[in-house]
């Protein structure tokens, strides 16, 4: 009953099919992504890229105060706002050779500035469109965000297909890469433009302040249980799609908000995968006395 109502809304409402759409790309590039994170021990940057891009919106807003411009999307800044934060953090790694992490916090606290200030400037600003800015609003997807999505999302599939061999390559081991004459200065930006590409997606979707959730629970649940990078990746983006179609259908049920909806029912796939891991653990164990 309650599947069949959802089913029928999305073929009843626009608005509907564009959140569907853009769920389902978000939930296969966020445990492709995820995974390179996690590997490469990078899961702080999409915290650090999710608030600079946050203030990329927030500075859109604000222009859109400032110049009257039809059909103006304050998210297209958020992109662009995500992509500069990028080179920002590899410039200040430059300077912190020895403390590189010390950029993330930098770039992270500037971001959270900025949104502040342009806020504070963007008078009357709708409590609700700062609130789903933080928390998500899948279903406030235009058709506008829609083709964005897809179009990056495009770009981001050939650039992984394409470099899939480095990118494994570079994930265990940097040393053979650099060995094997991959520039890996090259390709670290790229992985971090797709980074800051992916959380720009997932802006509207899922909110600022749960980002990094969507692309790290997967991925964190999976490799208790996965044997190889590529089975890794494949339950990664099952377990993503089930809590993402889940979360559509409970928030809309119950009217709730569905970015933390859909992080919850990962942190329930989290525990569960976990139980199970421990389980199997002490049964080896015991097999083993």
């Amino acid at each position: 009953m309650i599947l069949s109502s959802f089913f029928r809304a999305i073929f009843e409402y626009d608005f509907m099919l564009y959140a569907l759409i853009a769920g389902i790309i978000v939930g296969v590039l966020a445990p492709i992504i995820g995974s390179v994170v996690v590997i490469r021990r990078l899961s702080f940057i999409a915290d650090t890229l999710s608030h600079f891009s946050l203030a990329g919106v927030c500075f859109g807003v604000f222009l859109s105060r400032l110049i009257t411009v039809k059909g103006f999307d304050p998210s297209i800044m958020g992109i662009i706002f995500s992509i500069g934060g990028t080179f920002l953090i590899e410039k200040l790694r430059g300077f912190y050779k020895n403390y590189k992490e010390l950029s993330m916090p930098i770039v992270m606290s500037f971001g959270v500035a900025l949104s502040g200030l342009f806020i504070n400037l963007s008078n009357n600003i709708d409590a609700k469109f700062t609130t789903s800015l933080l928390f998500g609003s899948i279903y406030s997807v235009s058709a506008t965000n829609l083709i964005i999505i897809i179009v990056i999302a495009i770009f981001i599939f050939i650039m992984i297909f394409t470099s899939y061999k480095k990118i494994v390559t570079l994930c265990f081991d940097e040393t053979y890469a650099a060995v094997s004459g991959i520039n890996i200065k090259s390709l670290q930006l790229l992985l971090t433009i797709i980074i800051a590409l992916v959380i720009s997606l997932f802006m509207d979707i899922i909110g600022v302040l749960l980002i990094a959730s969507l692309m790290i629970l997967p991925v964190a649940a999976t490799i208790l249980i996965g044997d190889s990078f590529l089975n890794t990746i494949i339950t990664a983006i099952i377990f993503s799609e089930f809590s993402l179609l889940t979360g559509f259908v409970i928030s809309y049920r119950a009217n709730l908000t569905t970015g933390p909806i859909i992080i919850l029912i990962n942190i329930l796939i989290l525990a569960i995968v976990m139980s199970i891991s421990k389980v199997k653990s002490k049964s080896h164990k015991t097999k083993d006395i």
